[in-house]
């Protein structure tokens, strides 16, 4: 069972990501993207904090700490992703800014065509094996077929059959959640997602990093005078990241081979999978507080 994952782990992230970026496009319209127009401030704010606050954050870990090389990658893929999917969701259910949220997902979706490959080149290039050359047209190939044509397939099935766009939604978010698993448990089987590749002062270090994703999130925001519905949502956009996107990338860098160990893509995943668990517990915890302070 081991080997037949890592024969197909590649097509397991694209067939999850696909299905992610499905289930969103099912709940987005043309007309949502009227609100860039409507809101720029808080649009604007949006993507300036998931396009150079986040790099920049990244940036003073990679340049100001002694993280392995590994865990350094995996620092850079979680900047060099924009938010994730999940985070329209979590922003809805704590009662923020849907239309905002789905528009800043939907823009960053589009402008990491481009900021994806230039982030990781400008973070990690020089961490690459010798023989190593960033592939920024497969990157780039890649988010456009995994991640554009399925949102705009979404959005199409939302157009032509709006009374089971929800549903599809829905399915296509848990298939995805599935697809998650199957790649935590297949690593976990293959004894590839492993804390003994790092020391306990790396892990704290990684998790700062995370943590300090959170503390901008959640305070930064507040100090441009926005709507609390327009806070939450940008809180989300910055602490819930694609790591579908990120998983997908680890895996087109690093491709596994069956019968060969890779310490270096092992703790690149670690990091990934650490990052996305903390991101669901955080994104719940705001739920209930968000909530909270409604009630």
């Amino acid at each position: 069972m081991v080997d037949i994952y890592l024969q197909y782990e590649y097509w397991i992230a694209v067939v999850q990501l696909v299905l992610a970026m499905l289930g969103m496009g099912a709940g987005l319209q043309v007309s949502d993207f009227h609100k860039v127009v409507q809101e720029p401030k808080a649009v604007s704010l949006g993507l300036m904090m998931q396009l150079i606050v986040v790099p920049l954050i990244a940036f003073g870990f990679i340049l100001y700490t002694n993280l392995p090389p590994g865990m350094i990658i995996g620092i850079a893929i979680i900047a060099a992703i924009p938010g994730g999917a999940v985070s329209n969701v979590f922003t809805f259910l704590a009662r923020g800014n849907v239309p905002l949220s789905i528009s800043i997902t939907a823009l960053t979706s589009f402008a990491c065509l481009l900021t994806t490959p230039l982030i990781l080149n400008f973070l990690i290039a020089d961490l690459m094996p010798a023989d190593f050359s960033m592939p920024a047209m497969q990157v780039a190939i890649e988010i456009g077929f995994c991640l554009l044509v399925p949102l705009l397939l979404g959005m199409s099935f939302l157009k032509k059959y709006p009374q089971y766009a929800q549903s599809f939604s829905s399915f296509c978010v848990r298939a995805s959640l599935l697809g998650i698993a199957i790649i935590v448990l297949g690593s976990l089987g293959a004894g590839r997602i492993s804390f003994s590749y790092a020391s306990s002062t790396d892990l704290i270090l990684l998790y700062m990093f995370i943590f300090s994703l959170t503390i901008v999130g959640v305070f930064v925001t507040k100090t441009f005078g926005l709507s609390r519905e327009e806070n939450i949502a940008i809180e989300m956009e910055v602490v819930v990241r694609n790591i579908n996107l990120g998983l997908l990338i680890k895996v087109s860098l690093f491709p596994t081979i069956a019968g060969q160990l890779n310490p270096l893509a092992d703790m690149v995943l670690l990091s990934l999978l650490s990052y996305g668990g903390w991101q669901l517990i955080m994104g719940f915890v705001f739920i209930m507080w968000r909530r909270r302070l409604v009630d």
